[in-house]
């Protein structure tokens, strides 16, 4: 029977380098969409010439291209939407509740949000859009 020759050294240490690589690899990658996650959900804002600026803390009500109704990053149903914005609210009769609205949803269903906003007791609604790119020229 032959002998089988053993190494007199064996491997111990492991290596981290590709270890290193993976970890800053999903470090960049977070990096780069937790600003996109932040910005709540995907819609495609009319644009207009006259855009002002949001003030941080704001209510901010979002009608998606399927006409779902967002208050923040949470669905809502219609019914309940004047209720959980004023609860969000300070101040109803001065503070102001922004729409976003996808430019391909139909007016009625926006103007359903707004007149469900004026019941319950908001007083100021603006309309969130975009400024028109000056480059591509798009009205």
């Amino acid at each position: 029977m032959p002998q089988l020759k053993q190494t007199g050294t064996s491997l111990s240490e492991i290596n981290i380098v590709p270890l290193v690589d993976v970890v800053l690899v999903l470090l960049i990658i977070f990096m780069i969409t937790a600003p996109i996650l932040q910005s709540g959900i995907e819609v495609d804002l009319p644009q207009t010439h006259t855009v002002k600026d949001m003030p941080q803390s704001r209510v901010v009500v979002t009608i998606s291209r399927g006409e779902q109704i967002y208050l923040g990053d949470s669905a809502v149903n219609i019914h309940e939407l004047g209720a959980k914005a004023r609860a969000q609210m300070h101040d109803p009769l001065h503070e102001p509740v922004f729409v976003r609205a996808d430019k391909t949803v139909a007016f009625g269903a926006i103007a359903l949000v707004l007149d469900t906003l004026q019941q319950s007791g908001i007083q100021t609604v603006n309309i969130v859009t975009e400024p028109i790119d000056s480059k591509s020229g798009t009205r």
